[in-house]
């Protein structure tokens, strides 16, 4: 059967998310000062990318919740016990920042209206949709997209097959017609792959090291792959 979807991740995917965090990070520092304990801008920004890991791997796992994983990373940010209150306070000057600085890559209207014909769209996101569609929303995307699902509210998050399978069923696909592209080459592709969609890595910095997988190194090389094979061959690299 050929493939009748895309689901796309968001975050350094369509949105360049590490440009945003690093930019929005640094005018919080140069609004507020740099916290105790840190060196430089660039140790600090370092600490907090650490910490987005951390804590964002717990919430994927189920030990916490979306707010208390924010709550938690301000906390070990700053080195001190912050009440619930005074770390969304902080969290909400920082998020000025960061959303000043939002940007989708340039590549990638050029391939949502490239492949707007010949198949729906849809996205899987492990954040929140209070987020991920606002952000859609401001940066003029969020009518491309048939369905948005985020962990958050799903209550399960990727590279879990439940996650990539609540996707499918909001597109009342099977998932061996849906592809996933995502720039995380566990979390994204080889979860899709494994919850039985056809996982699509992008991998933007060239990092490579995963023969196994199929990947693109942009978003302007996906109309070409999906056209030339739907169920795709051997992995490797296209383009």
């Amino acid at each position: 059967m050929p493939l009748r979807a895309v689901l796309w991740d968001i975050d350094d995917t369509l949105f360049d998310y590490a440009s945003a965090d690093r930019i929005g990070m640094q005018r919080h520092f140069a609004a507020e000062g740099l916290p105790h304990g840190y060196e430089s801008a660039e140790h600090a920004l370092a600490r907090w990318q650490e910490l987005t890991r951390l804590h964002w791997g717990r919430f994927a796992a189920g030990h916490s919740t979306f707010e208390e994983q924010r709550r938690d990373r301000i906390r070990d940010f700053l080195g001190a016990d912050v009440p619930d209150a005074g770390a969304d306070d902080w969290f909400a000057r920082h998020v000025a920042h960061y959303e000043a600085a939002w940007a989708l890559f340039p590549d990638a209207v050029p391939v949502l209206d490239a492949l707007a014909d010949g198949y729906r769209h849809a996205v899987l996101s492990n954040a929140s949709i209070r987020n991920q569609d606002r952000k859609l929303r401001v940066l003029g995307v969020r009518d491309r997209f048939e369905a948005v699902l985020c962990a958050a509210e799903l209550g399960v998050a990727k590279p879990a097959p439940e996650a990539f399978h609540a996707a499918c069923d909001a597109l009342a696909l099977p998932p061996h017609e849906v592809a996933y592209i995502g720039d995380e080459p566990d979390i994204d592709a080889r979860g899709a792959v494994a919850a039985g969609l056809t996982g699509i890595w992008l991998d933007r910095r060239g990092a490579g090291g995963h023969p196994e997988l199929v990947s693109v190194s942009g978003l302007a090389q996906l109309p070409d792959l999906l056209a030339g094979n739907t169920r795709f061959g051997a992995p490797g690299t296209f383009g």
